[in-house]
């Protein structure tokens, strides 16, 4: 599976380029606050497999707008892949999507 190129970003850590992006609107449980922000991540150069991230916050476009929001920045993107690579994630392997659920809020 790949990610969508309208919408992504590029990232360049350690010499290696990366996608990213933010799902646009929310999920009918993210909308909710039922599931949390979550962004996806793969190498841009080859195709492998997905890095899906969860965060400990509410979908900034949330229905309920009391819970509270995060902004994904590039240094939570740069953070998690590089958490993932530590706990195994090969980006240019294909393979299932590697989960990782980070535990401290985005800034």
């Amino acid at each position: 599976m790949t990610l969508a190129k309208k919408g992504s970003r590029h990232i360049v850590l350690d010499g290696s380029t990366y996608r990213w992006k933010v799902r646009g609107r929310p999920t009918y449980s993210q909308g909710l606050g039922e599931s949390p922000l979550t962004f996806v991540v793969e190498a841009a150069d080859t195709k492998g497999a997905l890095l899906v991230v969860s965060l400990p916050c509410a979908h900034p476009s949330n229905w309920l707008l009391l819970l509270p929001t995060g902004a994904v920045l590039p240094r939570t993107v740069s953070k998690a892949i590089r958490q993932a690579l530590a706990s195994g994630w090969t980006p240019t392997e294909p393979g299932p999507a590697f989960t990782l659920t980070l535990t401290t809020p985005p800034p």
